[in-house]
């Protein structure tokens, strides 16, 4: 039970450091101290702070997909699925927007070519199945044809927008998305947003 409680300390502590600081700026030292951990322990469990950062990704992308796979088999129409699909994942990335802001970075940069595509493909994984949530509505004509990919880019580029730079919603305003109670603002705020956005274009048009 102690090595598992080690193991997730080391990996709630890098989560921490991966957020505020960056990937670069956090060492395995930097790790250890915070996780009350010694550095062979470390390199026991992930082999190097690389190790360390793809065991956090994994986990994430894992713990959305297996959401997404729920909602996907929930006996839902195609827009409660698509809305729930949307919900969750703006809460996710909200809930810690710092370590979604690192990770946009090495996406950006992929100097790590292992790390870049893993993570890459799976979150790949992930998009098919909200496209299938999409393309099954459009199918059983509850949603209208759309340009599927293009709105996944929409959804999803808004949420990723808004937990990396969060000024373009908050600027002239007195809320910080680094207080937990105003963050809980800007979710609601980019939830209802996302949802009517959905609605409306989907939605399929009477003819009149």
């Amino acid at each position: 039970m102690e090595k598992i409680d080690k193991k997730a300390n080391i990996l709630e502590a890098a989560e921490k450091l991966f957020a505020e600081l960056g990937y670069e700026a956090t060492s395995t030292r930097n790790i250890a101290r915070e996780a009350g951990a010694n550095m062979a322990m470390i390199n026991y469990y992930f082999g190097s702070k690389e190790g360390v950062f793809m065991e956090i990704m994994s986990k994430r992308i894992a713990d959305f997909a297996s959401q997404l796979n729920s909602i996907s088999q929930d006996k839902l129409s195609g827009m409660e699925k698509l809305l729930k699909v949307v919900e969750g994942y703006a809460s996710r990335i909200l809930c810690n927007h710092g370590l979604h802001k690192m990770m946009h970075r090495e996406l950006s940069l992929p100097h790590r070519p292992e790390m870049f595509f893993k993570i890459k493909n799976s979150m790949a994984e992930n998009l098919l199945v909200i496209e299938k949530i999409i393309n099954d509505g459009i199918a059983e004509g509850s949603f209208r044809p759309v340009d599927v990919r293009m709105l996944i880019a929409t959804l999803m580029g808004t949420i990723s927008n808004v937990a990396i730079s969060p000024s373009k919603i908050t600027s002239g305003t007195t809320l910080d998305i680094n207080n937990e109670d105003d963050r809980k603002i800007i979710t609601a705020r980019l939830i209802t947003h996302l949802k009517d956005l959905i609605i409306t274009y989907l939605t399929p048009k009477n003819d009149t």
